[in-house]
């Protein structure tokens, strides 16, 4: 025994309802995935720049580096070449001066690039997080209307 199904018409209003019901959950669905694939697309871009400015960095942490013990041997050949113990110590510290500056104005610089680094980086996260509310509301408000 099978039993029959009733035949119920579904009206043509409910169907409607329910068709648009799907296509407005379709473009809210849509929207907030745009949205969100330009936060990635905007986050990627940031993660791109911050990995250059830290190569930047990198560099100029070896060029600092390669600057100070280009002066240590600079020292250790006018130190070799001395002919008594007054010259030494005029080496010595003519050295030690210039190296005291040397690095003040690496640290100075050093620090400059950071803190400007900081601020670009900061700035970006800031933009991209706006960027991508205004899109969800945007994509929000769409739905909404329809």
């Amino acid at each position: 025994m099978t039993k029959s199904i009733p035949n119920y018409e579904i009206p043509a209003e409910m169907r409607d309802l329910a068709e648009k019901s799907v296509e407005q959950a379709k473009t809210a669905f849509d929207g907030f995935i745009g949205a969100a694939n330009k936060a990635v697309a905007a986050a990627d871009t940031q993660t791109s720049a911050a990995h250059h400015q830290s190569a930047d960095l990198a560099k100029r942490a070896v060029n600092y580096a390669e600057q100070n013990v280009a002066a240590a041997f600079d020292l250790a050949q006018r130190l070799v070449k001395a002919k008594d113990v007054q010259e030494v110590i005029h080496i010595q510290t003519e050295f030690v001066k210039a190296q005291v500056a040397s690095l003040q104005s690496q640290l100075t610089e050093f620090g400059s690039t950071v803190q400007e680094t900081a601020r670009k980086t900061a700035e970006n996260v800031q933009a991209t997080v706006e960027s991508a509310a205004a899109e969800m509301r945007k994509a929000a408000s769409t739905t909404k209307r329809k």
